[in-house]
Formats: C-alpha cells, structure tokens, sequence
C-alpha cells in the first residue's frame, strides 16, 4: 500500500464532498502518475492556500465516470474512493504541526515550499512512514476536534484553469488564474483614518530596497533605484547616494523601455546590462510591479535578466494568483517562469547569512534564483 497526496482547494474539496465524496479526479497530464495509484492505496487529502490536511480516502478501483462534480474543471484521472475521514478545514490539520516529522517539512527554511512536495497531485510519498503520520494526525483531528479559523479568502481561492495557446501549428495548453477584484481591499485602505499602518509599510519598503542595493554593491554592481525613491533614508543614508548609484539608464535601451523601467525599484547593472530587477511590494497593488516587469520583457523580448517580485510573506498567495494571470501566462515567454517571488522573511535570512559570512564578493546575481519560488500549475483538485 502507498500513500498518495491529493490536492484540494477549499472550493473543489467543497465540490467533491457535495457530490458524495465518491469520486476523486487529476488532470489529464497527470495520467501516467495515477497509473501508479492501486487500489487500496491512500489519499490525503491537503487544501491549499490555507495549508490543512482535511481527508483521508481509500482507492476502491480507477473509473471512466465522468459526470459533473467539479464547474471549474473535470479532473478527468479518476478514482473511485471510500472516505476514511473528511474535515472541515476548520477542523484540519496545520502543516505546521508536521515541522521536523516528515521528510518535505524537515526544518523552518522548508516552510512555503515543502521541498517542491505539494506542487503537483497525485504524488507518492516517498516515505510511508510520513503518509502514516498524517493519517494519524487526520484520525485524531477527527475524534478530538480543534476549531482553527481558517481566511475565507484563501478558502474561497479559485482553482487554475485551462487556456490555449498558438504556437504555429501547434496548440499548447496553458494555466492560468483569474483573481477576484481588490476592490474592497483597496477602499479599506483608502478610508482607513489612521496613517500608521501605511507609514511602517512605506519603511519596510524603503528597508528592503536598500538591503537590495546594499547588497549589489558589496557584490561589485552598478546600481539603480527608482527615481521617485531617490530621496528616501535608511539609517541616515539617502538611497540615490549610494555608493555606485548611476544617474542615466543604460543607453542601449530606447525611450519606450527606458520610461519603462526607470520606475523599477532597484536594478543591478553591469556596463550597459541589467543583471537583475527588483520589484518591491508592500502598500501598492502587487499586480502594478508584476505588469511593469512584463512590459519590460515586451518591450525587449530577447532580454535575458534576472526579475524577482520581493513582498511580504502573507502576500505570497495574491502573488501567485496574479503572476498567472491569462495576460501574463500567455506570453511567448511566461512571467512566471521568469519572474520569481521572495518573501521578506527569506530575503532577510539570506542577507543576515551572507554578510556574517563575507559572501558578497564570491556570489554570483543568480544564486537569488535558487531562493525564489517560481509557480506553475500544481495539480490540484
């Protein structure tokens, strides 16, 4: 017997226990790993975006059913099942309890990424003795329940759809997410009376650009911060007096482009190339940076740069959902497999990491790359 995981959202694992809990589906390009699955075998169940394990369902036999459980999509990789245990998400598991137990969750620096584990379903655990862990964990939830609230936002999150695109004669299917407004976000914002909040974001933002620009230096770059934030301090030090800090755009780039990027908040060069772009979101619409990196790669499509979008951690999810985008997945050139995304918290852990050791000098730009998390559609049901 062997463990599988078996991605949900809150939507779709609402869908499947709706329509009796009897069939669970994958994507059709997740076919030849659910050959694999026997009956017998276990799911677990695991909602994304809020991070519960929910459900544990026994695998009876593969089917041909394809009636209508889910609207947004239909999983055609079927299995019918018999549910050995469903919660409410309120009632899941954290995975947050499951740190330093199991092999994709062995320390802290796991935390957001699972070593790659939840991107894709149904995957096998490579270690049965995880899957029986969390079953336990899922059983005792069950009998001794605990009410944990969960963010209607990240429940209600939207599965990734199917689009097509054109590539001469051949058509390739894409992902992508269509996010809900920020409409009631933005007026909260815009009517809140008290100014501090958005004052100690403005710091935070002004505190990562010049770690990044700090950063570029001791690493041997010429630097390049927006030009609205040129005046700005950290620490006593006015950003657009840095050391190395240039007053032109490299002149290869034509005006379009320039307009374009000279708002980017902090650019590392070399001579006349851009080695890597920063974006750094905190008080604005995460969806403003995203769009000014992909005019950039419109603008100059053959341009081979390091782009990473930097925010606050709990803004991973938004970042997610508007890096897929239809107007960004459907590029020649997916944003989000050029574009990656950095949490404050792991940019901070990093630059602590790097200057207690003396790093700077000996790194190369694209050791970011290996911080980052890039997305891509991850298989869920």
């Amino acid at each position: 017997m062997n463990y599988w995981l078996d991605l949900f959202t809150g939507t779709t694992w609402n869908e499947f226990r709706t329509s009796g809990s009897t069939i669970s589906g994958f994507r059709k390009r997740m076919r030849n790993v659910a050959s694999k699955v026997q009956p017998g075998d276990i799911l677990l169940c695991y909602l994304t975006g809020v991070m519960r394990w929910v459900g544990a369902l026994e695998v009876v036999r593969a089917t041909d059913d394809q009636s209508k459980i889910w609207a947004d999509e239909s999983f055609p990789v079927r299995f019918e099942v018999k549910p050995l245990v469903q919660l409410d998400p309120e009632l899941g598991v954290p995975m947050a309890e499951l740190e330093g137990k199991v092999a994709f969750y062995s320390d802290p620096k796991d935390r957001g990424k699972f070593k790659g584990f939840v991107r894709m379903s149904p995957n096998r655990f490579a270690n049965p003795d995880d899957g029986k862990l969390i079953l336990s964990l899922i059983r005792q939830a069950q009998t001794t329940p605990v009410a944990r609230p969960v963010d209607p936002k990240k429940l209600a999150r939207k599965p990734l759809y199917t689009a097509e695109q054109r590539k001469g004669k051949t058509t390739i299917a894409t992902k992508v997410s269509v996010p809900e407004s920020d409409e009631t976000e933005e007026r909260t914002s815009q009517t809140t009376a008290s100014t501090e909040p958005e004052a100690t974001a403005t710091t935070r933002h002004t505190e990562i650009q010049y770690n990044l620009l700090a950063l570029g230096v001791d690493m041997g770059f010429d630097l390049w911060v927006a030009r609205n934030d040129r005046s700005k301090k950290w620490q006593g030090k006015t950003l657009g007096e840095l050391p190395r800090m240039v007053t032109e755009l490299p002149t290869q780039f034509n005006e379009a482009t320039n307009r374009t990027i000279e708002l980017i908040d902090v650019l590392w060069l070399k001579g006349n190339s851009i080695v890597a772009a920063f974006e750094v979101e905190c008080t604005t619409a995460v969806y403003s940076g995203l769009l000014r990196m992909s005019d950039l790669l419109a603008l100059q499509p053959n341009l081979e740069i390091n782009l990473f979008l930097v925010a606050p951690d709990e803004r991973q999810e938004k970042v997610e959902q508007e890096i897929l985008r239809p107007t960004f997945a459907l590029r020649e050139k997916p944003l989000a497999k050029v574009c990656g995304f950095i949490s404050f918290s792991k940019l901070m852990e990093k630059l602590d990491g790097i200057r207690k050791l003396g790093l700077a000098t000996s790194l190369k730009p694209d050791f970011l790359q290996k911080t980052a998390e890039y997305f891509s559609d991850d298989g869920e049901s």
